[in-house]
């Protein structure tokens, strides 16, 4: 299968998935400035992280290259729920840069996106994008990302050198799993890496499993934003109980409460650990770090119990102010991003995490084995699903400081999935779901 067929099967169900459940138009080129009076000049904020300064860096080289009048400044801001609360101040006290970059998704409605956010409705290049990501930047009123990216699932990263070297299988099941992780750590390495200095990556064993959630109760996520489901209720409590079960099998890393996601990339590439549960969009900046994991560093979804499949999360959004003076120039560079040249721009400078959500973009024959070993899941029909995010609007914001005190034993599965159960309620309420 080509790429372009494997792109257009991987949209096809990227697509289908969002069912189930961070430019003058027609005009990329020059007159959004005022010769007059100088270039126009934008302002950009993005998360510090290689993996959103990469593409969005190249993004904006690539598009000033073609438009003089319009120059565009990035300002950076942390991950996680400190880079949270910047965003949300930012916007509550106007002071928001003219272009910023922010999750698609539920993390998105709970900015308010109908008054904080220039709304895109009618521009014609949204017609490029899938309807997966307008699903996930859109409400009843209006549409209002573009996507930066590729299109991501929520797995594990695991050193091929090691499951050789020990004789090893890619497990589909969750004993299988630990099972493996255990005989690394009989080895003398990390079973399982975590990263609970940047905390946001500590959510994975819980936001990845939802392929095993809907897989088992396809109705979960509709019940979930009437308020008929829990997580302290199987089977979503099964994330929970897999993070705590990790913790106390010893196969952590010795070093997990105080390594970084920085630390995570260069302990699976090097094989100072064998499985780092992650989002792939770490892919590009673990090659660009550590090149020998191209074709040293695999990747599987996140084993369950059930059916074994990938749950799946679209791109992050670049959005305009809603406060921007200048709304033409924010649209000239949309157009740009969600276009071919914009996806090879990225290619480019970060390389291809995935499938992208732009008509006609294409990545590349040689992408890393772990971009490979995820295509089939995008290819291959009922084997991915998305992430929960894309499917309701609730998502509570405590969610990483719960999931590392349940990585680290400081409570336990239940307790912390309760506690999760009662952060969604105050955004429920907010949003105005009824069953809250």
């Amino acid at each position: 299968m080509t790429i372009r067929s494997r792109r257009r099967a991987a949209l096809a169900l990227v697509a289908g998935g969002g069912a189930i459940a961070l430019a003058l138009t027609g005009c990329s080129g020059g007159g959004s400035g005022d010769e007059a009076d100088g270039p126009v000049t934008l302002t950009l904020l993005a998360d510090n992280s290689d993996a959103t300064l990469l593409p969005t860096q190249a993004l904006v080289d690539a598009f000033m290259a073609e438009n003089p009048d319009i120059v565009i400044e990035i300002e950076q801001r942390p991950q996680g729920a400190e880079g949270d609360n910047v965003v949300k101040t930012r916007l509550s006290t106007g002071e928001m840069t003219d272009i910023f970059q922010y999750n698609s998704g539920s993390l998105l409605m709970a900015l308010n996106p109908d008054e904080t956010v220039m709304n895109l409705d009618g521009d014609a290049y949204l017609d490029n994008l899938s309807p997966a990501f307008i699903s996930a930047v859109s409400t009843e009123n209006g549409v209002y990302g573009v996507p930066v990216g590729t299109a991501m699932g929520g797995g594990v990263l695991y050193n091929i050198g090691i499951y050789e070297e020990l004789g090893l299988e890619v497990p589909t099941t969750w004993d299988e799993f630990i099972s493996n992780s255990e005989a690394v750590a009989d080895s003398g390495r990390a079973g399982v890496i975590q990263t609970y200095a940047d905390t946001w990556t500590s959510q994975l064993f819980v936001l990845g499993d939802f392929f095993n959630v809907l897989s088992e109760d396809s109705d979960w996520a509709e019940a979930y934003t009437a308020g008929e489901r829990k997580y302290v209720d199987a089977p979503a409590l099964a994330g929970f109980e897999h993070l705590q079960e990790v913790h106390e099998s010893g196969v952590l890393n010795e070093d997990f409460a105080s390594a970084t996601y920085d630390d995570g990339l260069r302990m699976v590439a090097t094989g100072e650990g064998a499985h780092y549960p992650m989002l792939t969009f770490a892919i590009p900046p673990m090659v660009e770090g550590y090149p020998e994991s191209a074709e040293g560093v695999g990747f599987f979804a996140l084993p369950g119990d059930g059916d074994n499949g990938l749950t799946t999360w679209t791109p992050a959004g670049l959005y305009g102010s809603a406060d921007t003076e200048h709304p033409e120039a924010v649209k000239a560079f949309f157009e740009f991003v969600a276009s071919v040249e914009g996806c090879d721009a990225q290619t480019e400078a970060a390389g291809a995490a995935g499938p992208y959500l732009v008509e006609g973009c294409t990545i590349p024959d040689d992408v890393p084995r772990a971009v490979a070993d995820m295509l089939p899941y995008f290819e291959t029909e009922g084997a991915a699903l998305p992430a929960l995010e894309f499917l309701s609007p609730v998502k509570g914001p405590a969610l990483e400081q719960i999931t590392v005190e349940v990585g680290s034993g400081i409570r336990d599965a239940a307790s912390g999935a309760a506690l999760y159960d009662e952060d969604v309620v105050k955004q429920a309420q907010q949003l105005g779901l009824e069953g809250w």
